[in-house]
């Protein structure tokens, strides 16, 4: 990439940017599609074909009448996931290759090995479980394992499964999301441990043999930030309005929320909302501030300010230099094994949602 280059773009008023960006949109037609997440900056949702969550997207784009380019404007974990989905045909590409996501990052494929290789010493059938905000690697690792993957709106039904298979799960990479799906399924607080890879056989040897739910000790950074203090607050000064968080926020903040979903759940709890109505939302500010932009006849707040840095790398002019370069830049290219084992955990996890 031409740093330089990208600088100058960057440099440009949002308003020509975007001229720009949808000029090489009409030049390329069909052959292009791009895609958004929901925390995005509005200005690139307003430009791409999809706007959504992770997975929604890369489906979207297999999908897609079209669709040779794929420009994912995510974090890194998404756009592979897109280039394992992706049709032979098409390519994907990533506006910043270093927009990675932190929390996939807490979990290295070297790490979770070597855990495994403890965790198998164990009586009974472990089910590595991934969310889907890892890396290919480790969708990989679990697809070859007997594993699946899981979104944040389909967690409950893929523990059903897992406990159908074995005596335990192996949840990776979010601590959090893994709690607030073990309590929620019922799973008794004291038979949920963690593994932490930084400390000796994970922190917790005498815990792990009786465990129904083993979490990986990872997390959001985003999601991280809200408190009871905030949710306090909230009712303190706005007792009429409604508190609805991401289930990757810690689990003492779930359970005094009045609800709790997915980004695509909260986007449609909130158009479900009346005019007038107070929401309060526990995600990354992006989404809050185009839901409010949105639904300008309704209050709607951040529950903390909380921004997805790596997110936010995704610029005006990253994507308009992207968009120049379309046939030149580095694809991002997913290794066969790699994505045949991501496959097979992709699969499984269809296989659920389609019962």
């Amino acid at each position: 990439m031409d740093l330089g280059r990208i600088r100058t773009l960057e440099a440009l008023p949002e308003e020509e940017a975007a001229g720009r960006i949808q000029a090489e949109r009409d030049r390329f037609g069909k052959n292009l599609c791009v895609l958004a997440h929901l925390y995005q900056r509005k200005k690139i949702t307003e430009l791409a074909d999809f706007v959504g969550d992770s997975y929604g997207l890369s489906k979207s784009a297999a999908s897609f009448d079209g669709g040779k380019y794929i420009v994912f404007c995510g974090v890194r974990f998404m756009a592979e996931s897109a280039a394992i989905l992706a049709r032979p045909e098409q390519v994907v590409l990533h506006p910043d290759p270093e927009a990675g996501c932190p929390m996939a990052d807490m979990a290295s494929l070297d790490e979770v090995r070597r855990s495994w290789n403890s965790l198998s010493r164990l009586s009974g059938t472990t089910v590595p479980v991934t969310y889907m905000n890892s890396t290919a690697d480790i969708k990989a690792f679990c697809g070859e394992r007997g594993g699946t993957i899981c979104t944040s709106s389909n967690a409950s039904k893929t523990f059903e499964w897992a406990f159908q298979q074995g005596k335990r799960i192996f949840f990776l990479p979010d601590e959090h999301l893994g709690r607030n799906t073990a309590l929620k399924y019922g799973i008794d607080p004291e038979e949920i441990v963690v593994w932490d890879p930084e400390k000796t056989d994970g922190g917790e040897p005498e815990s792990y043999e009786e465990a129904k739910v083993i979490l990986w000790r990872g997390y959001c950074p985003v999601h991280q930030k809200f408190t009871v203090r905030d949710v306090e607050h909230v009712r303190r000064f706005y007792p009429k309005a409604q508190i609805i968080v991401h289930p990757e926020v810690p689990a003492e903040i779930v359970q005094i929320a009045d609800a709790v979903g997915s980004t695509d759940y909260i986007r449609k709890y909130v158009a479900k909302t009346k005019p007038g109505d107070q929401i309060f939302i526990g995600t990354e500010i992006n989404l809050v501030q185009n839901l409010a932009s949105q639904y300008p006849d309704r209050l709607i707040q951040k529950l903390h300010r909380s921004l997805c840095l790596t997110m936010y790398q995704i610029t005006m002019g990253r994507l308009l230099y992207t968009l120049e370069n379309l046939e030149t830049l580095e694809r991002v290219v997913v290794p066969e094994e790699v994505r045949h084992f991501s496959r097979v955990a992709l699969d499984r996890m269809l296989s659920l949602t389609a019962v």
